[in-house]
């Protein structure tokens, strides 16, 4: 009677709590579930507000478990030590970044050159180029024998001075490398190493540097400069799926097809601090602290042309990166 259907109800419900999880549908093993792809840009030229950028924005893609991170690249340059910021985090990221010169027309050149060499994928949109990466110092170009040294002098006296001297030659001495020389070997040897790393052209990164060599995309492929030639980025995550990477020591399958796309846009911190650290705008910013400073100290008591100077002379010198940023 009544107690019997007690036990049946109860049997049931224990019997539905036990057999639940076997009711839900079963997952697909052929689709393993992927973390989102995360786009960052870069345009304009490198600062360190680029670095800053790029960085924060690795870092946010490690927590969100991305992955794979596009940095969509269109830069004519930078300062050499925000470039090398931005490759030291893509050495160091735990998710492998895919660097895109993109849209058709772009370029990496100078500083995009080293971080398009340094990225796990390099690929490029038709018509663009890379190349030109012979560092240059701020307010002048170096020399292009590569060297400092200013040329010697040519002797005006008479040759029959020299008549005397001729059989007694002494050997030239080496001359010691000047600064341009130094700066270019450093950067020849990081430039090289980075293309080894990625067994990428080493030769053709060497020329970049020493020669200023700058290749389209389609010879960019053609000479195992860059990987890939995508038009936009959904061609790129479409070319991209099923790809094969060393990431720090093991290799890692990327699944791209059908997977959600993040763009990371730069705040108005870093729009505030990209203006900023533009070369024209520090400049700028030099020359007005320079000038607000000595105001200042010419006509003792006006307060304002030193507190602006101080200040347009603190921005100019983040700018140039002196000093590092803080709020």
């Amino acid at each position: 009677g009544k107690v019997s259907r007690m036990r049946m109800l109860r049997t049931s419900i224990l019997a539905l709590c036990v057999c639940w999880p076997f009711l839900l549908p079963a997952k697909d093993p052929a689709a393993p579930l992927v973390g989102p792809v995360m786009q960052l840009t870069i345009s304009g030229a490198i600062g360190p507000a680029t670095a800053d950028y790029v960085e924060r924005g690795l870092q946010k893609a490690a927590k969100r478990g991305a992955t794979l991170v596009v940095l969509q690249l269109d830069t004519p340059g930078g300062l050499d030590s925000s470039m090398r910021k931005i490759v030291q985090a893509i050495l160091a990221s735990p998710v492998p970044v895919a660097t895109h010169v993109a849209p058709s027309g772009a370029r990496a050149a100078s500083a995009g050159a080293y971080i398009l060499l340094a990225s796990h994928v390099a690929a490029m949109a038709p018509a663009t180029n890379v190349g030109a990466a012979t560092p240059v110092q701020i307010g002048g170009v170096p020399d292009p024998g590569g060297g400092s040294r200013p040329p010697e002098k040519e002797d005006k006296k008479d040759p029959a001075d020299k008549k005397g001297k001729d059989k007694k030659e002494q050997p030239a001495k080496a001359a010691k490398p000047g600064m341009d020389e130094k700066a270019l070997n450093d950067a020849i040897a990081y430039i090289r190493g980075l293309a080894q790393m990625r067994g990428r052209n080493v030769e053709w990164a060497e020329s970049a540097v020493r020669e200023a060599a700058s290749i389209s995309a389609e010879e960019a492929v053609k000479q195992n400069v860059a990987d890939l030639i995508a038009a936009d980025l959904p061609d790129l995550l479409k070319k991209l799926d099923g790809r094969k990477l060393s990431l720090q020591g093991r290799e890692i399958t990327l699944k791209t097809q059908g997977v959600q796309l993040q763009a990371y846009e730069p705040d108005w911190r870093n729009r505030l601090l990209a203006t900023i650290s533009d070369p024209n705008v520090a400049y700028i910013l030099m020359l007005l602290g320079i000038y607000g400073i000595f105001f200042e100290l010419w006509n003792p008591g006006y307060v304002i042309p030193g507190v602006i100077g101080g200040i347009c002379l603190l921005l100019a010198l983040y700018a140039f990166q002196v000093l590092p940023i803080s709020f």
